[in-house]
């Protein structure tokens, strides 16, 4: 692990607005512990399951699906076709050489595009409502925010746990 603290005691990031550093914060300690759990991870056992929970590999593909989703809806907009086919496809786990660099890659890259958002996020906006999926439930800006942070780290919290019981 790094000898830095952790990501929310090392201040604050640049042009976040104040009210939404602590959801940075959240995914950049979610992506230091995925780099440092999954350096060595074997590519063959991203798919396996452990007494039938979700392996390594999905909780990866899901990671940055979701945060590319929630991100979607706090923009207001829908989900695209092509998201909705990787939603369909969390599942579908590559265990081929390279696969794991290649899906935390995939989830670096959201994690950048979703801290873009909160940098062009305006702190005015955060209690708008925003409807979410085919039910339109109801939400707000700051509540899709949160929760993309809060997802991240149940879903880092797990996938570390069943990389840990799949390496022995």
């Amino acid at each position: 692990m790094s000898a830095l603290p952790e990501v929310w005691l090392r201040g604050p990031l640049p042009d976040v607005p104040a009210l939404l550093q602590p959801i940075a914060h959240a995914l950049l300690q979610a992506q230091e512990e995925l780099d440092a759990a999954l350096a060595a991870f074997p590519d063959h056992l991203l798919a396996v399951q452990p007494a039938g929970v979700a392996s390594v590999g999905f909780h990866l593909r899901h990671l940055a699906g979701v945060l590319d989703r929630l991100a979607t809806y706090a923009r207001r907009e829908t989900l695209t076709p092509d998201q909705l086919a990787y939603l369909a496809a969390e599942n579908d786990v590559p265990t081929t050489p390279g696969s794991t660099a290649a899906l935390l890659q995939h989830f670096h890259h959201q994690v950048a595009a979703f801290l873009e958002q909160l940098r062009s996020t305006p702190e005015q906006s955060l209690t708008d409502y925003r409807p979410v999926g085919r039910a339109q439930l109801p939400s707000t800006v700051v509540g899709l925010l949160t929760h993309a942070a809060e997802h991240t780290t149940r879903h880092v919290g797990q996938l570390l746990v069943t990389a840990r019981i799949v390496q022995g």
